[in-house]
């Protein structure tokens, strides 16, 4: 009898997740060898700064935090300049906790398991690497995976074109969304794929890394989490920092299932984040679903939160917005038309994909399908320098063909003394309505060419092909050409010499830093009788 008195006295006083503590602490502290423990001598670190779902939490002089303990929600550093994190088993980051204490909503693909409700100490190691030219990005969206072959043409595809290049010692990577396309059983795979390029490396969840089981939108990111992280995250650098916005409004049982839009409790973070930072760097947002409203006449982003977030920006000198979603690529900058109204444009880089157009396409010799997007971009990857003066560049990096910056197609052959009714058409990947491209013939004189938002023939010549096809030529074809906002135009001559004649094609970057090489194509003049 004693002994099951003494049972009972025991459950009732032993810690159950049913009543947890409504906080815990932790300690921040400097990881001088990078062990991830805390060893003797190493010190805690004032003034770090992290966010436990509710608050924005600042260390104390002996590294150390309080916060809450909320259920379902997740507990983050924001890492600052001069660190870095240990990478986790995964190889991402190890900056985050969720909080489960309960049994949450029995979803596809698992959600947040329970683990026991506390917090944790986190390391910072010293960051030795000294950067005397700015601060370089690679910046991914939409890998859009939706089996294991696609996970191996990202592989192979885009994470392979940046191993043994400069493009490696980037110091950050982000994906922007889109991870996978509905099955988030893939994200091992991919995070494993990621790692071996041995950046530290962030993600912002898109439309397609939803628990579509869930049925609301508090819950249709948990496996992403379980993964990831946090889904709305602060990162600084020397000389940007980074805010990453999960910009999916989930609403179940409705068409479309989802809008662009922020949360009531993501402006609280940025409320609270904001104020304490520094002016003089870029602040960088990423998002998914881009702000712009991609379909005519239809609101993708709520207008209500796009001028309320642009109301929090607007003080900030140096601001970029980058997305994803739309699988093609423009720039665009915003104004009071859209709620903007700071001192100069906003600029949205809205990013190509990594898949292209879906991983479409005819495959080629290595058994990589084409992927181009319908507004004739190859599928790749961009790229943002950050100069030690808070300047930056973007650029375009082709899958395996990273410096190629502008695709040309003109006809082969034309009759010599015909009306001059063809052209060369520049697809100018990163251009922008005010890019100056110019073509010449041969050695002549360099001539502008004009700007035609229009399909690039390239893309249409792929889809007559596959019309004309009596089978599959891919897997999946490539969508219908698109109007290109970066196409640009240019006559070409038929009263030259019959004969081949070189057609040069260069741009101008609008700022700085664009990797625009000369690029060239030909094409013949032979006489004809009628």
């Amino acid at each position: 009898m004693r002994a099951l008195i003494a049972s009972f006295l025991l459950l009732l006083t032993t810690p159950a997740f049913a009543a947890p503590p409504e906080s815990c602490s932790g300690v921040v502290f400097e990881d001088r060898n990078g062990d991830g423990m805390r060893n003797p001598g190493e010190r805690g670190l004032p003034g770090i700064r992290l966010h436990d779902g509710a608050q924005l939490l600042v260390t104390g002089a002996d590294g150390a935090y309080t916060a809450a303990l909320v259920e379902g929600e997740t507990l983050f550093v924001i890492k600052p300049a001069g660190f870095r994190f240990r990478a986790r088993g995964d190889g991402l980051p190890d900056f985050w906790r969720n909080t489960r204490i309960g049994e949450g909503p029995a979803l596809k693909y698992g959600g947040i398991p329970v683990q026991a409700p506390q917090c944790r100490d986190f390391a910072l190691v010293p960051d030795a690497r000294t950067r005397t030219d700015g601060l370089d990005v690679l910046v991914f969206t939409d890998p859009q995976v939706k089996s294991s072959v696609d996970v191996g043409y990202y592989e192979r595809d885009i994470v392979d074109s940046v191993l043994g290049t400069p493009l490696q010692q980037a110091a950050l990577g982000i994906s922007l969304g889109d991870i996978a396309h509905d099955d988030l059983s893939l994200y091992p795979a991919l995070n494993r794929a990621t790692a071996r390029m041995g950046v530290p490396w962030l993600h912002v969840a898109g439309n397609h890394d939803l628990d579509f089981d869930a049925t609301r939108d508090e819950d249709s990111l948990l496996t992403f989490r379980n993964s990831y992280g946090p889904d709305t995250f602060a990162w600084e650098e020397a000389e940007a920092v980074f805010i990453g916005l999960d910009d999916v409004v989930y609403r179940p049982g409705t068409t479309p299932a989802y809008i662009g839009g922020l949360r009531a409790d993501q402006f609280a973070f940025l409320e609270q984040y904001l104020p304490t930072v520094p002016r003089d760097r870029l602040l960088v947002i990423g998002v998914h679903i881009p702000f712009f409203d991609a379909a005519p006449g239809r609101e993708t982003f709520r207008h209500a939160d796009r001028e309320r977030l642009f109301a929090l920006l607007r003080d900030f000198p140096h601001v970029l917005l980058l997305s994803g979603h739309s699988h093609a690529q423009r720039h665009v900058f915003h104004d009071a038309s859209t709620g903007w109204h700071g001192a100069k444009p906003l600029h949205e880089y809205n990013v190509g994909a990594a898949c292209g157009s879906f991983w479409s396409g005819v495959k080629d010799a290595d058994g990589i399908p084409d992927a181009t997007m319908a507004d004739g971009t190859p599928n790749g990857f961009a790229t943002l320098h950050v100069a030690p003066d808070r300047g930056y560049a973007l650029a375009w990096h082709p899958a395996r063909d990273v410096d190629a910056q502008i695709a040309l197609h003109a006809p082969r052959v034309l009759r010599h003394g015909a009306w001059p009714g063809n052209g060369v058409y520049a697809n100018v990947f990163m251009g922008r309505s005010e890019t100056r491209v110019e073509y010449r013939i041969d050695e002549g004189e360099w001539k502008p060419m004009q700007r035609t938002e229009q399909a690039d023939p390239r893309v249409l010549a792929e889809n007559l092909r596959d019309d004309e096809a009596g089978n599959l030529r891919g897997y999946d074809r490539l969508p219908e050409a698109a109007p290109s906002p970066h196409l640009w135009r240019g006559t070409l001559p038929t009263n030259l010499a019959p004969g081949e004649h070189r057609v040069s094609v260069r741009a101008f970057a609008v700022t700085p830093g664009w990797p625009y090489d000369e690029t060239s194509t030909t094409y013949r003049l032979v006489d004809a009788e009628p």
